[in-house]
């Protein structure tokens, strides 16, 4: 355990514990960095970091209290600095980050499956913690900053070797990661979202291009060329490789065949073929696999060792999910909230020719402009929609289902606030080769309603309907 003397020469033989930016977390024996965030001056809550019990506090603001309060000139410098002195690390993992608008959790997931059978891989992400078969939840896609300087320390101490992270627009916005090294930057695809956050998409392309800055000089940029946003992106760094459709990419994708529960296709690269056989259906999922590919690939594993890890694939929880509870229908899982990703599933799911209902809604204290033309897309693409919360927060639910079908004169669907219920109403309605698609939340283990997060899951009100029919 590191002394505040160890950090502060001028300082006494205390004890720190952790390191902590928001007053509510801080327990007895935490160093307290009054960082400034975007909408908050942490500085305003010093003193309930003391009543928690931090034993000391670091500021750029002069500041008088009954524990050491140390001034300094630069706080986010100076956080960086604690961390890699209380946690000792300065940059000792290889890093992977992946971003886009959609796919960074099912390429992370994939490329950490793939690269556990070579190196002591982690995963970092939506699906929190991964390593050894154990997984810790994490409150955020990417984690605070000194939250991964913990995370990355104790990795380090088991013996991991790489770790593949998502990094979320947000965390490149308030420089979460801008300490860090990368050896690979993934660009899946960028198209309009947050932009409650970043107020325009410029500033949303810009906070993800931030991630090129923290390229090692030897890492890799690998970008989806068939995305328009993405196949703009100009890099300095002469190792970037594309990847798409297109026949200048440098890994071209060929020849998809798509079946009901895999797909096969080609990737091309110089004069060579390989054909991969995929355990997850769907167009958009062949894209994730095949940016996963080309890390496994200039790490020059053997293609034959790939192809056959490839084949071996797990399904990702919560990412075009099958669930198969004997029932005579399929019904598919899906953390797909933003236009584009519900248009992925629902186009790719539109080829089956069999009838399509929808469980989906809208988050609250999000773009409220975006809704209507998810609604709109929603009923003119699929027979039944069932319009319900998702994360209100302090929103009212039946404002927001009224601007998701205020684009429409549609009527082929049903309002049920409920959640729960909503799913019921959808699976009560199923009948053989039906497809039915539950949307927005995959996974997820809460309910944001006001500034609480309930306990709810999907997954579980899914089962227990199938549990309560037996």
């Amino acid at each position: 355990m590191k002394l505040l003397k160890d950090l502060f020469p001028n300082q006494d033989m205390i004890p720190i514990k952790n390191i902590k930016t928001d007053s509510r977390e801080v327990e007895p024996g935490d160093i307290f960095v009054a960082t400034h965030g975007f909408n908050v001056n942490h500085t305003d809550f010093i003193d309930d970091a003391v009543k928690n019990g931090a034993a000391a506090i670091v500021t750029d603001e002069e500041h008088f209290n009954s524990i050491p309060c140390i001034k300094v000139e630069n706080i986010e410098n100076s956080l960086i600095e604690i961390c890699q002195n209380v946690y000792d690390y300065k940059n000792d993992l290889d890093l992977i980050g992946i971003t886009g608008t959609d796919g960074k959790t099912t390429t992370s997931s994939i490329l950490y499956q793939l690269l556990n059978h070579f190196f002591s891989t982690a995963y970092i992400g939506t699906n929190g913690i991964q390593y050894k078969n154990k997984s810790t939840p994490t409150n955020n896609t990417t984690p605070k900053k000194e939250e991964l300087y913990y995370y990355f320390s104790n990795l380090k101490k088991q013996k991991c070797q790489k770790v593949v992270m998502e990094v979320s627009s947000e965390a490149l916005l308030h420089n979460r990661v801008n300490s860090f090294l990368f050896s690979y930057v993934i660009f899946t695809n960028i198209t309009e979202d947050h932009l409650n956050i970043h107020k325009t998409l410029d500033s949303y392309i810009n906070s993800k291009l931030k991630l090129i800055d923290y390229l090692k000089d030897s890492g890799v940029v690998i970008i989806n060329k068939d995305d328009k946003i993405c196949s703009n992106i100009k890099v300095k760094n002469n190792r970037v490789y594309t990847y798409g459709k297109d026949k200048t990419c440098d890994f071209q994708i060929k020849n998809i065949r798509l079946h009901n529960s895999s797909a096969t296709f080609i990737i091309k690269h110089k004069d060579r073929q390989y054909k991969i056989k995929s355990p997850y259906p769907f167009e958009y999922n062949i894209y994730n696999l095949t940016a996963a590919f080309i890390v496994c690939y200039l790490e020059k594993f053997k293609i034959r060792k790939i192809c056959k890890y490839i084949k071996k694939l797990k399904p990702i929880s919560g990412r075009c999910e099958y669930l198969d509870f004997s029932q005579n229908y399929k019904l598919i899982l899906d953390y797909a909230h933003t236009e584009n990703g519900i248009k992925n599933i629902v186009e790719n799911v539109k080829k089956f020719n069999q009838k399509i209902i929808v469980v989906t809604g809208s988050a609250g204290g999000r773009e409220r402009e975006k809704r209507k033309y998810i609604g709109k897309y929603l009923l003119d693409n699929t027979d039944l929609v069932i319009f319900t919360m998702d994360d209100p927060r302090y929103e009212n639910v039946d404002c927001i289902i009224d601007d998701m079908i205020s684009m429409s004169d549609k009527t082929n669907y049903k309002r049920i606030i409920s959640r729960p219920a909503a799913i019921k109403y959808a699976l009560d309605s199923a009948e053989k080769n039906d497809i039915v698609l539950i949307l927005g939340k995959g996974r997820d283990n809460y309910m944001a309603i006001g500034d609480e997060k309930i306990p709810y899951n999907d997954y579980e009100e899914i089962e227990t309907y199938f549990t309560n029919l037996r």
